[in-house]
């Protein structure tokens, strides 16, 4: 469902280089957690991802189109929420998901139904009414979320998504990124909470300075850092290394 083949990024004319010959394969009906320490090269990786940038070289497919060839289609069939999250301010919460649903061609019934069950799962129907500019970060990040899955897209792609969430929001969300994947769909998101990629995620990739360093199940990753320990005791040191 997601094909990165060789994936480059510099920038700075080449002189910094941010994501260094990148391959991955993400399978349908897969929660994969993206992990690596401050600029190893995430952010950039899931921009190109959605097409907010242009890789230098290699291929990005998802769900069988390429990213840069056909950017339409893939941006049809994923949703991406961001790390900061930029939200239109003067709009209230619910005339910015009518804007979205809008966007994704969602038909009135079907929006209607998914805004309200989704509301409640984040706790923001009594907000909704309200100007985003009132809101704060955690309720944006909530309606930035909400927005997100109004089209159910078969690839969900995030960028730190529990940041700012309060704990029953962030336990729903990843209870709907199970029952998301359960329906055959893929999750692809990065985190810096290793507690919760160990236990939420069936596959984990680990990139440094750009490079993947190791990719496979908990079990794959103790087998390839010879380390029988928790993700964290991992994560430090093949990062370290």
């Amino acid at each position: 469902m997601i094909e990165l083949r060789g994936v480059s990024k510099s920038y700075n004319n080449g002189a910094v280089k941010a994501v260094d010959n990148l391959s991955l394969s993400v399978r349908p009906g897969e929660i994969f957690g993206f992990l690596g320490p401050n600029g190893a090269g995430k952010t950039t990786t899931i921009k190109m991802m959605v097409g907010l940038l242009k890789s230098d070289s290699g291929s990005i497919m998802i769900n069988g189109y390429d990213v840069e060839k056909e950017p339409l289609q893939v941006k049809a069939s994923i949703s991406y929420v961001p790390d900061n999250p930029e939200v239109y301010e003067k709009l209230t919460g619910l005339e910015y998901l009518t804007f979205l649903a809008d966007v994704y061609r969602v038909p009135r019934e079907e929006r209607l139904a998914r805004m309200k069950r989704f509301l409640e799962l984040f706790n923001m129907t009594g907000a909704v009414g309200d100007l985003i500019q009132s809101y704060s970060h955690g309720m944006r990040q909530k309606i930035v979320l909400i927005g997100a899955l109004l089209h159910e897209p078969d690839v969900f792609i995030l960028d730190e998504p529990m940041v700012g969430l309060d704990p029953k929001s962030s336990h729903n969300l990843k209870e709907y990124m199970r029952e998301h994947c359960d329906r055959g769909k893929t999750v692809f998101f990065s985190t810096h909470i290793l507690e919760v990629a160990e236990r939420l995620c069936d596959r984990i990739a680990i990139i440094s300075n750009g490079r993947l360093i190791a990719c496979g199940t908990m079990e794959e990753l103790k087998e390839q850092a010879k380390n029988t320990g928790s993700l964290e005791h991992i994560f430090l040191e093949l990062t370290e290394a």
